[in-house]
């Protein structure tokens, strides 16, 4: 086929294209210039890493480092950005209506500087995170290796900067930086969850923590957990109404489990088992794990198969 004959068939494709666009759904909305940009939202979530943590995280492009002078150019950098991207995203949110531009941008000044003054907690609470990786973890040597390596560090602290923007009502953006942590790591944590202070996550692959989730202080949770919903069939009817856990303190929760419903408390010093599946409330101090499990084994050599039934620990109190 020559080139005339594919330059054709090409026009007619763009055609055909272009025309798909002209129905007005959401899908085809087109204007590139007044939407959040993801790429410089994940940059910022890098800048305030950088913050966060000022002696692990470094701009490479920066020869001669000087503490406060780089801290100054990240601030007024980070504010810039995070206000134009705020306003983007105060404009692209449709559950907002604002009555003027000046309105938008004030509310979007207003939240960057709130989030700013805010650094000093953020960094308070992921210092106990740290904490809590490095008593809690045999294999880890050092805290630098927790903060260097731990993707449970890295997803806990950019949901920590996260909620922070979603608790001053900042639209779009939280969202954009949590699944950033979540496409590196492998942790979903909405950032609307709210986590208490020495917060562990070993392991980390396959955690989901849902947007109401109530977590206390002193919790660990293993690869695999779902903090979750009982059923999202209602969709949007059930915006703003509690779908998640409370999670109370002290509480450990092993490999595989799921906890779901906004109506489930699991009490102060508990312990869920691996690959329990808890839909109601369990009480403080309570151990929990699965009863009467089995394992096969299959002899091919000799064609046979024996069954054994896994022992529980007499310690475990509460059966489900």
């Amino acid at each position: 086929m020559d080139d005339k004959a594919i330059g054709k068939e090409v026009k007619e494709l763009v055609d055909i294209v272009l025309k798909d666009y002209d129905k007005a759904r959401d899908i085809d909305a087109i204007n590139f210039y007044n939407k959040p940009d993801k790429t410089e939202i994940i940059e910022l979530v890098s800048q305030l890493l950088q913050i966060v943590f000022p002696g692990y995280f470094k701009d490479s492009s920066v020869k001669i480092y000087n503490l406060e002078t780089q801290i100054s150019l990240l601030i007024e950098d980070i504010f810039y950005h995070l206000n134009k991207q705020g306003q983007k995203a105060l404009v692209f949110c449709r559950k907002r209506d604002y009555k003027s531009d000046e309105e938008i941008e004030e509310t979007s000044y207003t939240i960057c500087k709130e989030f700013l003054r805010r650094i000093p907690v953020i960094r308070e609470y992921i210092e106990t995170d740290m904490q809590a990786a490095f008593d809690g973890d045999p294999a880890a040597c050092c805290k630098d290796e927790i903060i260097l390596a731990y993707p449970g560090i890295f997803a806990t602290a950019i949901n920590r900067i996260a909620h922070e923007l979603y608790i001053l009502d900042m639209p779009i953006l939280p969202r954009i930086m949590t699944e950033y942590a979540h496409t590196k790591t492998g942790i979903d944590i909405h950032p609307g969850a709210t986590i208490g202070k020495y917060f562990f996550i070993d392991h980390g692959t396959g955690i989901v923590i849902g947007e109401t989730a109530v977590i206390g202080d002193n919790v660990k949770i293993y690869q695999g957990v779902t903090i979750g919903a009982l059923s999202t069939r209602g969709g949007q009817k059930l915006k703003d109404i509690k779908r998640h856990p409370t999670i109370d303190n002290n509480v450990t929760i092993y490999a595989g489990a799921s906890v779901l419903g906004g109506e489930t408390v699991i009490g102060e010093n508990s312990v869920i088992g691996g690959n329990a599946f808890i839909t109601k409330s369990i009480p403080a101090n309570t151990r929990v794990s699965i009863k009467n499990q089995e394992l096969e084994y299959h002899d091919y050599a000799k064609g046979k198969t024996v069954t054994e039934q896994v022992q529980q620990s007499e310690e475990w109190h509460y059966v489900i």
